[in-house]
C-alpha cells in the first residue's frame, strides 16, 4: 500500500491527459489561448475542469457560484454540466479577461446562463445576501485574490444550500503552506481558511490533491 499520494511526473500527467480527461475542444482553445497571457498560471487545469464538471452532475446543481472568473474556463464547466436548466453567477473585476470569457462562452453556446458580475466580489456576495438569496446556490467555486479567501468562504457558506459544496482552489499555494519561511499575507490567508474549514462543524470537508489542492466543504 503506498504510504503517501504518488508524485505526479511528466510521464504520468500525460498518461492522465490521454487516457481520462475529456475536454471540449472549445475549453481547449480557450485554455491555449489563456496560456499566452501575462496572468496564465491562474488558468484552471482541464483535468480540474473535468473534476468541477463531474462535481456539478454529481449533487444535481442547478444554481452555481463563483468568485474569480478570470477568462471563463470554471464558469463554462459548470455550465455546460448544469446544462439549460442551470446558471452561473460569476464575479470578477478584470473586464479585459472577462472579455475572453464572453467569446468564448458565446461560442460554446452557455453566455445566457452565466452572470457576470464586474465589481469586488465581496460587494457581490453582499448583495445577494441581501436579496434574500442565502441558502440558494448549489455550489460556489472560490478562486480569487488569496488574502480574502477567509471572507469568501464565511459568505459563500452562507449562500450555499444545505447539501451543497465549497470549493476552494489552491489550496495547497505551490507549496507555500507548509514552508514556515512563507509568512506573506495571501499564504496566510490559505493557512487561515483552512484551518476555518476543517474546524467548522457545519460542513464535512476534504482536500483533493489536484492542481494546486482543491478543497471541498460539503454544508451539512
Amino acid at each position: 500500500m503506498a504510504q503517501k499520494t504518488l508524485a505526479i511526473t511528466d510521464a504520468l500527467h500525460e498518461y492522465l491527459m490521454r487516457e481520462t480527461v475529456d475536454e471540449p475542444d472549445v475549453l481547449r482553445r480557450l485554455r491555449e489561448e489563456t496560456a499566452t497571457l501575462p496572468d496564465a498560471e491562474m488558468q484552471l487545469l482541464p483535468e480540474q475542469g473535468q473534476l468541477l464538471r463531474w462535481l456539478v452532475e454529481l449533487i444535481d446543481a442547478r444554481r452555481t457560484l463563483e468568485v474569480g472568473t478570470f477568462t471563463g474556463y470554471s464558469a463554462a464547466c459548470a455550465a455546460l454540466a448544469m446544462g439549460e436548466r442551470g446558471s452561473v453567477v460569476a464575479c470578477d473585476v478584470n473586464d479585459e479577461w472577462t472579455q475572453i470569457a464572453r467569446r468564448y462562452w458565446e461560442q460554446l453556446g452557455v453566455a445566457s446562463r452565466i452572470d457576470l458580475r464586474l465589481a469586488p466580489a465581496a460587494d457581490t456576495l453582499d448583495a445577494l445576501l441581501s436579496e434574500g438569496q442565502a441558502g440558494s446556490f448549489d455550489l460556489a467555486f472560490i478562486d480569487a485574490d488569496k488574502d480574502s479567501y477567509p471572507q469568501y468562504y464565511e459568505l459563500c457558506s452562507e449562500l450555499v444550500r444545505a447539501g451543497g459544496v465549497v470549493a476552494v482552489d489552491n489550496a495547497l499555494w505551490r507549496g507555500r503552506v507548509a514552508d514556515p519561511a512563507h509568512s506573506d499575507s495571501a499564504t496566510e490567508a490559505v493557512r487561515e481558511v483552512t484551518r476555518r474549514i476543517f474546524s467548522d462543524a457545519r460542513v464535512s470537508a476534504t482536500l483533493v490533491p489536484i492542481g494546486d489542492g482543491l478543497i471541498l466543504a460539503r454544508k451539512r
